[in-house]
């Protein structure tokens, strides 16, 4: 029998045609999708990928370097040198283990500090800083995947650690800190140019990429200060010298030039060697003490107390008056040292050589009229703050300077009393460099200069740009009471020169000062009765003053009163040590 003839066979064809079709579409996807991402897409992700090799890199600039005065030379006493950061990265150490130990056969130290950093969950652990050059190239030569060096620039002070608080430092992140280094940080940091590079899968630049985009950095500008170097050793000498002599654990000076307010020289102890700053345990060592550290001057205060009243024409050098040894103000008694010689008739010589602070008191009656008032006291913080500008920053090149203290003239407490303790140096606070500005402008003629350190910069091209005195006040005093003061503060000197340390005066010179002893006062109000600061403010010169001198000891534990069995003999070294090496001009006449 004939088998039945079946219809067509329709199933296979079905399925040919069903995978036919899930291949088309399955492949339109993938072109839609290819589409999109190399058309569509295209910037993005080119970005993408570049983001994850085209690294930016910052170019460090080459900081300024510093240099200051030795005669007529220049010499620098801050300077660059470039040494090495040895880091890892640990993904790329197979072996930690070994890879210290070769580390500490080039550079010592200890093995397992190297193994320890490492091992950090790190891509860049630091393993150390201000390695040699000549250390870098044998690390370099191990060849040691994960291992490199980083050249970093750091500051070198040949002259160790001459004029260190004047000077600053920086410290490891590049910024200034303290001092010139501080106060020109910008200038001298320059501006850091810029790398953007292509880089291989390890992060290293293929500098050869046609689309590395470089900026040159701006070297640092340099500057040139007004210090001279053998004068700020001498002083520093000196200084530490007086202070050991004294008992003292502190102390500064400095030496202005009264014609220009250029400082010569700023000296303070403790000191410490910028070189190694990261070994200072205390941070007050950094301050420079002579611009940041105001203290209540004590006598000192009375030369400027006596110019006031002389500018104001309520004394002259012939005015006597009788002086009864004590006043009573606002129920409180202002007396003199017992040394004063009591009652009786005394003149402005007097109120000086004798340092007496009813003297003082007495020139601030006059400035009222005949007593301690609102007239008064308006027209001493007038000279205070406008004519010597107390109790405001002097705008020194330094961090930190601080404005010292004058009180209100119109408000607070037994003002009457206040003001009386301010004419010779209580109650009121002034740094060594504001006294010292304020004396020259007395001395001068009558104008102050604003103190500076900066004699000029230096840009990187070789280019100075001088930097001239600055005048902030004119008027200051009279001319003649310039001279007046002058002659005072010589007779003040040539009757104390033996106590001060001075047994015979040079020849051919004017020497002038005062001397200053204030009782410090305690936290919680008053004065202790048994410590004392002592201070100096001074002049040496020929027919002008050329320099003043301002001495600064604290605390000495010495017989006698501070400032002159303290202060006052490190004025007549630096006196004596100025007329022998740097060229004070004798009198005409």
């Amino acid at each position: 029998m004939r088998p039945s003839r079946q219809g067509p066979v329709v199933e296979p064809v079905m399925r040919i045609r069903f995978w036919y079709a899930l291949l088309l579409v399955v492949s339109a996807i993938f072109v839609i999708r290819l589409f999109y991402l190399q058309v569509l897409r295209h910037n993005y992700y080119n970005s993408a990928a570049l983001a994850s090799q085209l690294k930016q890199y910052e170019i460090p600039a080459t900081r300024g370097i510093i240099e200051a005065h030795d005669g007529d030379n220049v010499l620098p006493i801050v300077l660059n040198q470039t040494l090495y950061t040895l880091f890892a990265d640990p993904k790329f150490i197979k072996d930690p283990h070994a890879t210290a130990e070769a580390v500490q056969h080039v550079i010592g130290g200890q093995v397992s500090d190297y193994e320890t950093a490492i091992r950090q969950p790190t891509r860049y652990a630091v393993l150390a800083n201000k390695l040699s050059k000549a250390q870098s190239d044998k690390l370099t030569g191990l060849n040691i995947n994960g291992l490199g060096t980083r050249a970093v620039p750091y500051r070198t002070y040949p002259q160790g650690q001459l004029a260190s608080q004047l000077l600053g430092f920086v410290d490891n992140d590049g910024q200034g800190k303290y001092g010139i280094e501080q106060y020109l940080d910008t200038p001298l940091r320059g501006k850091p140019g810029q790398l953007k590079a292509i880089t291989d899968a390890q992060g290293v630049p293929l500098l050869s990429d046609p689309n590395n985009v470089i900026t040159q950095p701006q070297n640092g500008q340099s500057v040139l200060l007004t210090i001279d170097i053998s004068m700020q050793k001498q002083l520093e000498d000196i200084l530490k010298s007086g202070l050991d002599a004294a008992h003292s654990t502190s102390g500064s000076a400095l030496i202005l030039d009264p014609n220009t307010g250029a400082v010569r020289a700023m000296a303070n102890y403790p000191t410490y060697n910028p070189a190694e700053f990261y070994n200072v345990t205390d941070p007050s060592v950094f301050n420079n003490a002579a611009v940041s550290s105001p203290l209540e001057v004590g006598s000192v205060m009375k030369t400027l107390t006596a110019s006031a009243a002389l500018d104001q024409g309520v004394v002259t050098t012939s005015t006597t008056y009788y002086d009864p040894s004590h006043w009573v103000i606002d129920g409180y008694t202002i007396t003199n040292i017992e040394e004063d010689g009591g009652p009786g008739v005394r003149n402005l010589a007097d109120i000086l050589q004798l340092s007496l602070n009813t003297g003082a008191t007495w020139l601030l009656m006059q400035m009222g009229g005949g007593q301690i008032n609102a007239k008064a006291r308006n027209a001493w913080h007038d000279y205070m703050v406008n004519h010597f500008q107390l109790g405001k920053p002097t705008g020194i090149e330094q961090g930190y300077e601080a404005n010292g203290t004058i009180p209100d003239p119109n408000n607070g407490y037994a003002l009457d009393l206040q003001y009386a303790n301010t004419a010779f140096g209580q109650g009121m606070s002034a740094t060594p460099l504001q006294m010292g500005a304020a004396l020259a402008s007395a001395l001068n003629g009558g104008t102050y200069y604003q103190p500076r350190l900066v004699d000029g910069m230096i840009d990187s091209n070789g280019k100075q740009t001088a930097k001239p005195p600055k005048v902030v006040r004119t008027g200051v005093v009279k001319p003649e009471v310039s001279l007046t003061l002058q002659s005072l503060m010589e007779y003040v000197v040539q009757k104390n020169h033996v106590l001060y340390g001075m047994p015979q005066l040079p020849a051919g010179y004017n020497i002038g000062g005062k001397t200053g002893t204030a009782e410090i006062a305690k936290p919680g109000g008053g004065y202790y009765s048994d410590r004392f600061n002592g201070t100096f403010l001074g002049f040496v010169g020929g027919d002008k003053p050329q320099y003043v001198i301002v001495i600064r000891v604290n605390e000495p534990h010495v017989a006698g009163y501070a400032g002159a069995g303290a202060a006052a003999p490190i004025f007549s070294n630096v006196a004596t040590m100025l007329i022998n090496n740097f060229g004070v001009t004798p009198k005409t006449q």
